[in-house]
């Protein structure tokens, strides 16, 4: 008996053990879906790019999960319709995790489909990692069991960026320029509730929202924001549409500060520099000086492309894919989502929590400022001789916004 008994617990443990690394040595393919040609094609083919070099960076021996990573990309052209034609392919080629941030409105369409798929197709679900796509209803009223966000969402962004100017006595007169989808009108909303609590002396002197990726020339809202008398600009513009904003700005000499989400973004740190831009402001969840493993990467990217390495949520979704899958002792997208909900890893600011009543990505925040690299502050951006140097860093409880979300678990 007693033998029996030691066969059976030897047995057992052997079991568990083989369980604990049953994911060792398997690929986990990743589908990234977002702009690969038209206007936008510059800033989807750098974070490919930067999904791919993170993917290769922690596969195997780099992840307590042992798994290897591979990131393919599928061309969404920033469309919604387009983004349900990619996530289908994806599917169709066995694809069971996929990533999305360019846009709001693809984002949308995407957590939608991935929703409607797995209620249909038990055993072949599939994870939506988010990594830029900030519209708050999307962990809010649309909030998925399926859906992680790994960036900031609006609210948060603008909880932080609106803390920070209200220390600035100098900004007296706001002018918010957008582009006109629901990024545009999110960005325009939090900030204009956010500084009215904090500092209801400030005005609001103009409000714009353009087409997206579709102005040419944005000399015309230059010229209205010079008209204003606006002191400070407020714009959630990214890619071309910053870039040509930018462009604008300094063909017209308006020098006035400009706080931004994504002025760090492809092309946008050229045209500052060619634009003699002297008072650039960044909220966002990370900057380009960061020591550590995160700046050994960026200077590793930036030999391999000539290319800066910006979109950091790549690092914090790998770590948290390869934690989850470690936990959860699998690959399967049922047992790895459920690992995530609630679950803490290490990044390169301190620790990160993916909130399981949202899944929505509690994290630290910067501001940051344009100005020239220096000994402090080194990394030259985009080779122009400028960079982002962080001004102030907010512990991840001071950005934290509450959320409306039900979600509804499956089973």
């Amino acid at each position: 008996m007693k033998f029996a008994l030691k066969t059976v617990v030897a047995s057992a443990i052997m079991v568990v053990a083989g369980v604990s690394y049953a994911q060792k040595g398997e690929t986990v393919k990743i589908a990234f879906m977002d702009p690969l040609s038209g206007p936008f094609a510059n800033v989807g083919q750098n974070q490919l790019k930067s999904w791919q070099f993170v993917a290769d960076h922690f596969s195997g021996a780099k992840n307590p999960a042992g798994v290897k990573f591979e990131v393919v990309g599928f061309d969404n052209k920033g469309s919604p319709q387009e983004s349900l034609n990619t996530l289908k392919a994806a599917i169709d080629q066995g694809f069971r995790y996929v990533t999305q941030g360019n846009g709001s409105g693809a984002a949308a369409a995407i957590l939608d489909a991935v929703e409607k798929h797995n209620s249909r197709n038990p055993g072949k679900e599939v994870v939506y990692l988010n990594y830029a796509a900030v519209d708050p209803a999307l962990t809010n009223e649309k909030c998925d069991y399926w859906h992680f966000r790994l960036d900031a969402d609006t609210t948060m962004k603008m909880e932080a960026l609106t803390s920070f100017m209200k220390d600035q006595p100098k900004v007296k007169k706001v002018y918010i320029i957008g582009q006109n989808y629901s990024h545009g009108h999110q960005v325009a909303k939090y900030f204009k509730e956010g500084i009215a609590r904090k500092r209801p002396d400030v005005q609001i002197v103009g409000e714009d929202l353009h087409p997206i990726g579709q102005v040419k020339d944005f000399s015309p809202y230059v010229a209205k924001i010079k008209q204003s008398g606006a002191d400070a600009i407020v714009t959630g513009n990214w890619g071309q549409d910053l870039t040509l904003l930018v462009k604008a700005l300094g063909d017209a000499g308006l020098k006035i500060p400009m706080y931004t989400y994504y002025a760090g973004v492809t092309g946008t740190p050229t045209a500052l520099a060619a634009a003699g831009a002297n008072e650039v402001y960044v909220i966002a969840y990370g900057h380009a000086n960061h020591g550590g493993e995160l700046g050994q990467m960026a200077a590793e990217y930036k030999k391999k492309f000539n290319d800066d390495y910006y979109t950091f949520a790549t690092y914090n979704g790998i770590n948290l894919l390869g934690a989850a899958m470690a936990k959860a002792h699998s690959t399967n997208p049922v047992a790895v989502a459920k690992a995530m909900e609630g679950l803490t890893v290490k990044s390169f600011a301190g620790d990160v929590t993916m909130r399981a009543s949202d899944h929505q990505l509690q994290q630290s925040m910067f501001v940051t400022k344009w100005q020239k690299a220096d000994k402090k502050y080194p990394y030259s951006v985009e080779n122009t001789g400028y960079t982002f140097a962080p001004i102030k860093q907010m512990e991840p409880y001071v950005a934290s916004t509450p959320t409306s979300c039900q979600m509804k678990r499956p089973g």
